[in-house]
């Protein structure tokens, strides 16, 4: 056991972090060639789904290019300057990442439940679930800020005394873990391994717009912050994906040019609306602040309890 307590380098750490994206990346796009091959053996193929496959990596791309410079500055801006009021000066092994993989997933748990609870922080990533089909490339379908507020949850990691660089790494771990999450060919896994991790059976719930499934099952590796927290559901009735009220179908060319667009600025587009309809400043703070399905009490629009409002 003593190569859990082996000294590393913050080097090798960054080095892995490149290597485990890259490579997961390529086999992502292999599974998605396995997927669609198997939903053409299916005759569930559609042009539709086609689209919005590539729909998602555009907003991808899109992502990247509105993010980029902003993101690598701020996080190595946050995340360097934190470090030099941590608690701890944690050590870099192979038990501390582990530990803070750990760490790392039960604040992605709180992270991803705010951005499903606060009207702000669902209006970007409402575009990771407007999606009405369910395959790896759901994966890559980001919202305009949806690099921005992780920060604010990692950072006491850092606080703590991890380093930086174990901080990031363990953030990717998360997040890889979440993308393979992301099908419809993996069914259910054996009980114990439903019982303790997150699987695609558990993350297709999470997906789901079913009145039954909203506003659960938001846990990154581990299921068990769920059930502790009382937000676990079980898959046991046909998942219907995608948003409450849905974007428009990729079902014409003109459709298919907008739908990377749509797709991408339909969240704040939405908010923007309610806010400037709001009747007073107060109603108008609400709709940014509060809870997605938040209405003024004379308002006697129908008001859904659920994480995939308009």
């Amino acid at each position: 056991m003593d190569w859990l307590f082996q000294t590393l380098t913050e080097a090798e750490v960054y080095g892995w972090e490149e290597w485990l994206g890259g490579l997961f990346f390529y086999f992502s796009i292999a599974f998605l060639a396995f997927e669609l091959i198997r939903y053409i053996v299916l005759k569930q193929l559609k042009w539709s789904m086609i689209g919005d496959t590539i729909t998602n990596y555009l907003t991808l791309v899109m992502f990247i290019g509105a993010n980029y410079f902003i993101l690598v500055g701020l996080y190595i801006t946050a995340y360097f300057g934190a470090a030099q009021f941590a608690v701890f000066d944690i050590p870099i092994n192979w038990a501390t990442i582990l530990i803070c993989i750990l760490l790392a997933d039960v604040a992605y748990y709180w992270e991803h439940r705010c951005m499903h609870r606060v009207n702000l922080l669902w209006a970007t990533h409402s575009v990771h679930h407007s999606s009405p089909f369910f395959n790896i490339s759901v994966a890559y379908r980001f919202g305009p800020m949806d690099g921005i507020w992780p920060i604010f949850f990692h950072l006491p990691l850092v606080l703590l005394g991890f380093n930086p660089f174990v901080v990031f790494f363990a953030e990717i771990f998360v997040q890889l873990y979440q993308t393979a999450l992301h099908t419809e060919s993996v069914k259910k896994l054996p009980r114990p391994f439903e019982w303790i991790f997150n699987t695609p059976s558990h993350h297709r719930v999470h997906h789901g717009s079913n009145q039954k499934y909203l506003d659960a099952n938001y846990g990154g590796i581990f299921i068990i912050w769920d059930r502790l927290f009382g937000t676990f559901v079980k898959e046991d009735e046909k998942v219907t994906y995608g948003l409450v009220k849905p974007i428009p179908e990729i079902n014409t060319p003109l459709r298919f040019l907008a739908s990377p667009f749509v797709a991408f600025f339909h969240g704040f587009w939405r908010l923007g609306k309610k806010v400037m309809t709001a009747k007073s400043l107060g109603a108008a703070w609400m709709y940014v602040f509060a809870t997605p399905e938040w209405q003024p009490k004379n308002d006697d629009r129908h008001a859904h309890k659920t994480q995939i409002t308009e």
